[in-house]
C-alpha cells in the first residue's frame, strides 16, 4: 500500500494564510505561514521598505537635477499665426 499526501482540506488545515492557495501557494508554503506568520509580515515589509527605497531614490534623482537637464515643454513652432494660411495651402 502506498503512502499518499491527505488531500489539501481547508475545513482540515483552517488557518489564516488558507486564502493563499486559491492563489497558488502550495500546502507545504501555507502549513509554513500558518505555522509562523511572522515570515509572511517579513516579506510584506522587505516589500514596502523596497518600494519605499526606489521611491526615495527617484526623488533623490529628480530634486538633484540640473535645471539644464529638466525637460521643458517646447512651444510648437507651427502654431497658427494672425492672418496665415494653414498648413495644407502653404
Amino acid at each position: 500500500m502506498s503512502a499518499s499526501a491527505p488531500a489539501f482540506s481547508s475545513s482540515l488545515n483552517s488557518g489564516q494564510f488558507d486564502w493563499l492557495g486559491k492563489i497558488g501557494a502550495t500546502r507545504e508554503a501555507i502549513a509554513t505561514l500558518n505555522d509562523q506568520p511572522y515570515v509572511f509580515f517579513v516579506l510584506v515589509a522587505a516589500l514596502v521598505i523596497l518600494i519605499l527605497e526606489g521611491v526615495f531614490i527617484w526623488y533623490i534623482h529628480f530634486a538633484t537635477m540640473k535645471p539644464e537637464q529638466k525637460k521643458k515643454k517646447e512651444k510648437k513652432k507651427d502654431e497658427k499665426k494672425p492672418g496665415g494660411k494653414p498648413p495644407a495651402q502653404r
